[in-house]
């Protein structure tokens, strides 16, 4: 067997049905849509249109609140500053904030500030200068030896 011998198996595939070319080929004329109407024409976009009764996504009631003053934080993991320090991307001794996270691409842009998380291990001291963190990242930042800074009005939380 060679390479341009390779072929699909017999009724593997099946050829598309060319609609509209005449009205012997079962599929002309109308081409399958049916007869007059909006939907036989091109550039329909009815979904959701239930004839004039008030659609169903709008006879529902909405639910739930959406607070347009949270702020979105950068969620930051000490394992993951940890890998940034062990590639030589981050530098223990200057301060971590989030510039510096941007600048080692350990997160992709700055968005209201970072928030450290205690996921995975810090064996480093290091000093953090950011909007937040939970007890535990500060514990595991201040076992190894470091320090964290919370600026602004971000409260550390679990």
């Amino acid at each position: 067997m060679k390479l341009n011998e390779i072929r699909d198996n017999p009724g593997a595939t099946k050829a598309r049905m060319r609609v509209g070319r005449g009205i012997g080929s079962g599929k002309g004329k109308t081409a399958g849509r049916g007869v007059k109407g909006q939907k036989s024409r091109t550039g329909v976009s009815i979904k959701g249109f239930e004839g004039g009764q008030m659609p169903l996504h709008r006879r529902l009631p909405k639910r739930g609140f959406v607070n347009i003053f949270a702020k979105d934080f950068n969620i930051v993991s000490l394992g993951r500053v940890q890998q940034a320090i062990d590639a030589g991307k981050l530098d223990p001794k200057a301060t971590i904030d989030a510039a510096a996270l941007k600048a080692a691409g350990v997160i992709r842009r700055v968005k209201d500030g970072v928030r450290l998380l205690s996921d995975g291990e810090l064996k480093v001291a290091a000093t953090f200068d950011i909007a937040g963190a939970s007890r535990t990242a500060i514990a595991a930042v201040e076992k190894a030896g470091g320090t964290v800074t919370i600026k602004g009005e971000a409260v550390a939380e679990a």
